[in-house]
């Protein structure tokens, strides 16, 4: 099976994971990449994508490189903002059609998973996505808000992605 590993990353959490992953599954790499980027000021952008969140904001994304018409599974993952997944990915899943297309969503937080899963689920399903295998992966912060860690194990995280292999 032909596999893209697609992330949206603001800190570098869900872009680490997402270079794991496809690393262990010798999969292609591609990142959302918005046309107009957030501020490099953290609290700006929490403050900014509240609203996004709140309104269901699709942000336009410069092209990729890759198409999803040419692969069978598509791994997605997103930082949580808001308790939702990030506006970047919302426009990725909207705007794709995954007929005949698994698609395996992982999320990022620091926190509260919200619904970021099942919204990620429900609107790839909406697009013909068949959705197995989600997976959310937890990271520690100090009090201003930095990752100090991983809190999902490194093992927990090998297990998820050697299940990914067998979809």
């Amino acid at each position: 099976m032909k596999t893209l590993v697609v992330y949206y990353s603001y800190t570098g959490n869900t872009k680490s994971v997402a270079r794991k992953i496809a690393a262990a599954l010798n999969a292609d790499l591609e990142e959302l990449i918005m046309a107009e980027p957030y501020s490099k000021d953290y609290q700006k952008v929490v403050e900014d994508t509240q609203d996004e969140v709140k309104r269901g904001y699709k942000p336009i994304l410069k092209s990729m490189q890759h198409q999803v018409k040419d692969y069978d599974c598509i791994i997605i993952g997103t930082p949580t903002f808001w308790y939702k997944m990030a506006p970047a990915v919302l426009t990725f899943l909207s705007e794709n059609n995954f007929s005949d297309k698994t698609v395996v969503p992982f999320m990022t937080n620091a926190g509260w998973a919200g619904t970021v899963i099942k919204d990620m689920t429900k609107v790839a399903q909406k697009n013909g996505a068949v959705v197995k295998n989600a997976k959310e992966i937890k990271f520690n912060t100090n009090n201003d808000g930095i990752t100090t860690a991983m809190e999902t194990s490194e093992k927990a995280l090998d297990i998820w992605i050697e299940a990914c292999k067998n979809l």
